[in-house]
């Protein structure tokens, strides 16, 4: 294992399966991210316009780099149904040497 703060989760919800997947895809053609995994199957509590709502959602876990996060996260702002969508990003500080330079190689704009 290596130490690593270059590399970034970021956690975003979608209200279904076809726009996680459209935004997904997206994010990985533009390399935004190396992977996007979509966790199905969860509900959201929380509070929108002083009433609290539950809604089924689909959870984003985007693999990228510190370099490409600002442009990702306009480009999900921009693709995202929500007025304000749930963009966290959590950096890495640590996991497999392989797999983080492997991130790294995808999201290079010019590979």
């Amino acid at each position: 294992m290596t130490t690593e703060s270059e590399h970034r989760l970021v956690l975003c919800t979608c209200p279904d399966l076809d726009t996680a997947l459209a935004i997904g895809g997206r994010l990985v053609e533009e390399r935004l991210a190396a992977c996007v995994s979509l966790v199905p199957g969860l509900t959201s509590i929380y509070r929108w316009q002083g009433a609290i709502q539950r809604d089924p959602e689909v959870l984003l876990l985007i693999k990228t780099t510190s370099v490409r996060f600002d442009v990702l996260s306009e480009t999900l702002s921009r693709l995202h149904p929500y007025d304000v969508p749930e963009i966290i990003a959590l950096p890495i500080t640590a996991g497999s040497p392989d797999y983080l330079s492997w991130v790294t190689t995808c999201t290079q704009p010019d590979a």
